[in-house]
């Protein structure tokens, strides 16, 4: 090869394996691998915030903040509590998995924040303020009735709406302290079927409304289901917020739907929008936009891409979930945001100073089952791979206690620990077929063990399987692999989760001395070095 053209090649390859790792850099598609639904997104200055749906769980109605669009961490909650009552504190055989509150708009006028959210199981609709949307305080209200997927929107001359609905889409005018709904206001419907831009032949009619002012004009997104076909992304335009309105498909690929768009520093456009992706739950996407005619296409020759023009993520540790030694140095938090009760907690049955370096669950009455037992402490699993492993002291468990670590759906799975007849057993629960059955137990002869769940998410596989360990570091599997399958009445992504009840006499106590995001079983474990390891 003569040495110009031996250079030129040389040249080229240099240039594409720099265009490789550049492309390296770059984010992929889903942007968090893990159930953050009903994404509702603000821009203020060079910081993104982003409000999500998490239903049951307490603390709810999560803020996450990122620079960039892609790293995201979660900085605070709208409510420690959403509201009380039997159903949303799993009391008297009731529960509210699955509802709670749903789909949230976010905010920002007039150096307010605002972030409001319904709930089916209290018929309310629920408006939280706060000046400094990081470390609040914040201010509450609520009024009746509940506006169904609402988009809050602050107009030019001072009005306030709330847009909501499913099929026929209703404007309702506000107070201006967005209190409740205005006397005499503005109140009808706006567009009527709006799902008709996607064909006839409609399941899931227009909803999940978020509203938005570009350049004088007013855009409504929308989520459709076409009977046979996926979800898909409607968007509605006019030059007055009352109408009227002309549509269109926005987006059709891949089930990507339901959100709105953000703009850039910079100047770029993007959809934020999420994907139903089985058992790890809702997962969020950025499809790039690029405004024709005054109109926002979506995607890139109308198609979600894989990759994008934004820096690379960092993955989701510790942002979205971390683990947890359970040791807290004076001023923190006794529970970082990562964590989230099932339900509203008991705040008198769980401690990290009874024992410090230790959560301790103690139990206050008899459940029947895990779904039935207060006090679950619950993070997300992730994918396309996750594992979590918990060293447990079960030496104050008393006959018919229950406690391990749990993968926290209808279709649930958990490895424990159950005290009868008076001996601890290893046990394996499997709830995939929809009813729990033991599968395995295996006596334990010592007051300590360690317990590990793994699940695997890639390519839709979304199957379990649980561990115990005598020492932390050699494991056995127990019962049978779980088949995870994400189910409307709960409506949630697996979450890996601490549990600990009674099934005949409530005041005993279990000692969990870590939690910890790990490795799979296959891979070589680090020795665990929690307190419990050499006391086995």
């Amino acid at each position: 090869m003569k040495p110009f053209l031996r250079k030129l090649a040389l040249a080229c390859a240099a240039a594409l394996l720099g265009l490789a790792a550049l492309r390296a850099e770059n984010a992929r598609n889903p942007i968090l691998y893990a159930d953050v639904p009903d994404l509702a997104m603000i821009r203020v200055g060079d910081t993104y915030y982003l409000s999500s749906t998490t239903m049951h769980l307490s603390p709810g109605l999560p803020i996450l903040k990122s620079k960039d669009l892609v790293n995201w961490e979660i900085v605070n909650y709208a409510y420690d509590v959403l509201d009380e009552g039997d159903e949303l504190s799993l009391r008297n055989g009731k529960s509210t998995y699955g509802r709670g509150s749903w789909a949230s708009s976010l905010r920002y006028h007039k150096g307010t924040y605002y972030v409001t959210t319904f709930a089916q199981t209290t018929g309310k609709t629920y408006v939280y303020t706060t000046r400094d949307i990081e470390k609040g305080p914040w201010k509450v209200s609520s009024f009746r009735p509940m506006l169904h997927d609402h988009s809050l929107f602050f107009d030019d001359d001072g009005r306030v709406y709330m847009l909501y609905g499913g099929g026929n889409l209703r404007l309702i005018e506000l107070n201006e302290d967005v209190s409740g709904l205005k006397p005499g206001g503005f109140n009808a419907v706006v567009i009527s079927n709006a799902s008709a831009v996607a064909g006839a032949n409609i399941g899931l009619p227009a909803e999940g409304s978020q509203l938005l002012k570009v350049n004088g004009k007013y855009y409504l997104f929308n989520i459709v289901w076409p009977r046979g076909g996926m979800r898909t992304v409607l968007v509605h335009r006019a030059d007055q917020i009352t109408g009227p309105y002309e549509g269109r498909v926005a987006l059709q690929d891949k089930g990507v739907a339901q959100g709105s768009l953000i703009e850039t520093p910079q100047g770029k456009w993007y959809a934020y929008l999420f994907r139903d992706f089985g058992a790890v739950g809702r997962v969020p996407y950025l499809v790039p936009v690029k405004w024709e005619k005054g109109w926002p296409v979506l995607g890139e020759d109308g198609k979600v891409p894989d990759e994008l023009d934004l820096p690379a993520s960092r993955g989701l540790i510790p942002g979205l979930v971390a683990s947890d030694e359970f040791e807290r140095k004076p001023g923190e938090r006794a529970l970082p945001l990562v964590w989230q009760w099932n339900h509203n907690p008991d705040n008198t049955l769980w401690s990290l100073t009874a024992r410090p370096g230790f959560l301790r669950l103690t139990t206050g009455r008899v459940d029947n089952d895990f779904l039935s037992a207060r006090n679950t402490l619950t993070q997300r699993t992730f994918g396309p791979e996750s594992a979590a492993m918990t060293a447990l002291d079960l030496s104050q468990l008393r006959d018919g206690d229950v406690a391990g670590l749990a993968l926290l759906q209808k279709n649930y799975g958990l490895v424990g620990v159950k005290a009868e007849g008076g001996t601890n057993w290893v046990v394996m629960v499997n709830a995939g077929s929809g009813r729990p059955l033991e599968v395995e137990r295996v006596a334990l002869g010592q007051k300590t063990v360690f317990l590990k769940a793994e699940c695997d998410f890639r390519n839709r596989a979304d199957t379990a399987r649980f561990f115990f360990s005598l020492d932390g570091e050699t494991w056995t599997a127990i019962g049978n692999e779980l088949k995870m399958s994400y189910t409307i009445p709960h409506f949630m992504g697996y979450r890996f989760g601490l549990f600990y009840y009674a099934t005949r006499t409530p005041g005993g106590f279990a000692d969990f001395d870590f939690f910890r995001i790990s490795e799979p079983v296959a891979a070589k474990p680090a020795k665990p070095q929690g307190r419990l390891s050499h006391r086995t």
